[in-house]
């Protein structure tokens, strides 16, 4: 298996999905999963998961939760250009990195 690529979405990003049955919807990035390609948007591709009881604090049923999604499955969206778009890299003079929007050129406020 080759070596994943370097995954430029981080926590807290917001994405919108643009493949499945979530397409075109936007959300939160709750948790990446690097080793795995995956990451866990907020309240999209919900599952349904049977849970045992365990105790009065916590009964059984079925509960909603979030499953990971494929990051090719996903892009990032610029709050300013109100798009996906992709996610370019650029150096400063003294040698620190920011990602920058491909479409607009405009800094991404996460960094």
């Amino acid at each position: 298996m080759a070596a994943p690529a370097k995954i430029k979405i981080r926590k807290n990003d917001t994405v919108m999905v643009i493949k499945g049955r979530d397409r075109g919807k936007t959300g939160k990035v709750l948790r990446v999963l690097p080793g795995e390609g995956r990451l866990v948007v907020e309240r999209l591709n919900m599952v349904k998961r049977h849970s045992k009881p365990r105790g009065p604090q916590s009964p059984g049923g079925i509960v909603d939760k979030e499953a990971p999604l494929r990051i090719s499955n996903v892009m990032y969206f610029c709050d300013r250009c109100n798009a996906p778009v992709r996610i370019g890299v650029k150096r400063a003079d003294d040698g620190a990195r920011s990602r920058i929007c491909r479409r607009c050129g405009e800094a991404l406020g996460n960094d």
